[in-house]
């Protein structure tokens, strides 16, 4: 049976003597390295070593680039944050005006006015700890040394009873977030003593 070489099917077998293409390439493989073969390998290690430092020089500048992006959006947050609080803040002062208003005017005795009172009690109490829950305190300052970083004075009185730059009265109180200060608290200090005229 005479078998057709266009036959795909059919391998003719190699003929005695002949090297397969397979072998070719694996003799071609294992041959000597042509001359200058040490430098070529010592210039593909050095080039290697650039790609490698490259590729580490780029990580860190990446690193660094992710860094720098979230100490940007945390400050971004913090920004808008206290933003939010100073707006919040004149809500505050008119909760507590308005609670005062309403002590020093309500008949005691007088259950509506009790009620109105608690109400808007438990409405500024629940502003102060959405503010103190997000990081803002109050500044303290009756009764304390009269501090510019802190405070802002607005009038000085002689005062008898108080050391010359004692804050004797808060006009409206101040806050801080952390260690920035949203408003300073305004007061009033003691003066020192009025020389006699």
């Amino acid at each position: 049976m005479t078998q057709d070489p266009t036959d795909p099917r059919t391998d003719p077998a190699p003929a005695a003597g002949s090297v397969a293409e397979g072998e070719i390439v694996a003799q071609d493989a294992v041959g000597e390295a042509p001359d200058g073969g040490g430098e070529d390998m010592e210039k593909l290690a050095a080039e290697r070593d650039q790609y490698l430092e490259a590729l580490q020089r780029l990580k860190a500048e990446f690193d660094n680039f992710r860094k720098r992006n979230d100490r940007d959006r945390q400050m971004i947050a913090v920004g808008a944050t206290r933003d939010v609080v100073r707006g919040l803040l004149p809500v505050m002062d008119n909760l507590e005006r308005a609670v005062q208003a309403l002590v020093d005017h309500v008949e005691p005795g007088t259950s509506e006015g009790a009620g109105i009172v608690a109400g808007l009690e438990m409405v500024r109490g629940q502003l102060a700890g959405l503010l103190v829950g997000h990081g803002v305190e109050e500044i303290s300052a009756a009764g304390e040394a009269f501090d510019p970083t802190v405070h802002e004075a607005i009038a000085a009185v002689p005062s008898p009873h108080h050391s010359e730059g004692t804050v004797i009265e808060v006009v409206e109180k101040g806050y801080r977030h952390s260690e920035h200060v949203l408003r300073p608290s305004r007061v009033v200090i003691a003066a020192g003593e009025q020389p006699p005229q």
